[in-house]
């Protein structure tokens, strides 16, 4: 199975589904936004490590490069980059909506922070984890 996670910034939400993906059996998955940021959120990085995921070398990249690529699902993880998505020349079997807060959003101490990007990548996980067992 092959999906593309979609969100604007393509720094935190879409970069945690990816490697959640990525590290599932039988799936491909890619990231992108439609806003790309310059780099991956350092607070993604750090709670994807705790889950034992790098993504430290993971560039954000725009949508636009996957334009006329074939997938079984384009989901989009954030309400703008649903507003937003381009139109997709090439095979898409379906798209759906996942919507998640951005924990880029989050303001307070940087220990409120750190748990909002915690609970936000657990909600994620376990949003996937649902989705591909009932899609597999």
């Amino acid at each position: 199975m092959t999906i593309l996670i979609l969100c604007t910034g393509n720094s935190c939400r879409s970069q945690m589904a990816e490697a959640f993906l990525n590290n599932m059996e039988g799936i491909t998955a890619f990231s992108a936004g439609t806003n790309p940021s310059k780099q991956v959120h350092p607070l993604a990085i750090k709670v994807m490590l705790e889950e034992g995921i790098d993504i430290s070398k993971n560039k954000p990249k725009n949508s636009n490069v996957f334009v006329n690529d074939s997938f079984d699902y384009v989901i989009t993880v954030c309400d703008n980059a649903k507003e937003s998505c381009p139109i997709f020349t090439g095979d898409v079997k379906k798209q759906i909506h996942m919507g998640f807060e951005d924990p880029d959003e989050v303001k307070g101490s940087s220990e409120f922070i750190l748990s909002e990007f915690r609970r936000i990548r657990g909600e994620i996980k376990t949003a996937f984890i649902k989705f591909i067992d009932l899609n597999n």
